[in-house]
C-alpha cells in the first residue's frame, strides 16, 4: 500500500474513532441499542452519488433508515439486490415509510440522455433510457439541464410505480397503511422536495392478492 494511502485511512479510522467517542458521550445508549438490533421505520431507496448521504441530509441517527442504494436509484423487477432489501425492509423490519429519493445533477441520468457506449454500466442504463422514451414528447424542446432535471423527476416517479407493483408492498399498504413516497434531493440547496407520484395507468394490471387472504 502506498503511504499516501495508508495516510488516508489512517485518517478515516482516526475520524471514526473520534466520533464513535463524540456519539458516546451525547448518547450514551446508542450504541449499546444498536447492538441488540435495528428497528428503522424508513426504507431509503436512493442513489449511490456520494453527495446524497441519506442519514446526513435526513439529520439521523445510526440505526434510524435501512438502506439500499444504486445508480440513479433504479429499482429493475429482476434485480435480485434491491428486492431483496424490498423484502427484508417491508416483511421483517416493518417499515412505515419507502422513500425513493432521486437527485438533480444525477450522473447516471445525465449519461442516459446522450448516446455514448460505456460499457457495462449500458445495461443497468437501459431501465433510465426506457423512461427517457416513456417521456420523450415531454422531455422536446428543453435545455439540457432541463432534460437532466425532468428526467430525473420521471425516474422518480417511475421507481415509485415499480415499488409499488411489488406484491409485499401491495399487502403491506392494504395490511398495515405502508406509504411509498418519491422525493428529490437538490445537491445545490442541500433540500428534500415531495414529487407528485400519480397511479400508474395500468396499476390495475399488477394488483396482485395473496390467495390465503382469499380463504380468510
Amino acid at each position: 500500500m502506498a503511504a499516501a494511502d495508508k495516510t488516508v485511512l489512517d485518517d478515516l479510522l482516526t475520524r471514526n474513532k473520534e466520533w464513535a467517542q463524540r456519539t458516546a458521550e451525547t448518547n450514551p445508549a446508542l450504541f449499546p441499542a444498536l447492538a441488540v438490533g435495528q428497528s428503522p421505520k424508513i426504507l431509503w431507496l436512493g442513489c449511490s452519488d456520494s453527495r446524497v448521504p441519506e442519514t446526513t441530509i435526513l439529520d439521523l441517527m445510526p440505526g434510524e433508515v435501512f438502506v439500499h442504494r444504486n445508480i440513479a436509484n433504479m429499482l429493475p423487477a429482476t434485480d435480485l439486490s434491491s428486492l431483496s432489501v424490498l423484502q427484508y425492509a417491508v416483511e421483517v423490519l416493518q417499515v412505515q415509510h419507502i422513500i425513493v429519493c432521486g437527485h438533480y445533477a444525477c450522473g447516471g441520468v445525465n449519461a442516459a440522455l446522450g448516446h455514448k457506449k460505456l460499457g457495462l454500466i449500458d445495461s443497468w442504463l437501459r431501465g433510465i433510457r426506457e423512461v427517457r422514451a416513456k417521456y420523450e414528447k415531454q422531455l422536446e424542446g428543453l435545455s439540457q439541464k432541463e432534460q437532466s432535471d425532468r428526467l430525473v423527476e420521471f425516474n422518480v416517479i417511475e421507481q415509485v410505480r415499480s415499488v409499488l407493483k411489488n406484491a409485499n408492498v401491495q399487502e403491506a399498504i392494504e395490511e398495515r397503511g405502508l406509504e411509498v413516497h418519491g422525493w428529490v434531493y437538490n445537491v445545490g440547496s442541500g433540500e428534500c422536495n415531495v414529487l407528485e407520484c400519480p397511479e400508474s395507468p395500468d396499476a390495475h394490471v399488477f394488483k396482485i392478492k395473496n390467495p390465503r387472504a382469499e380463504l380468510e
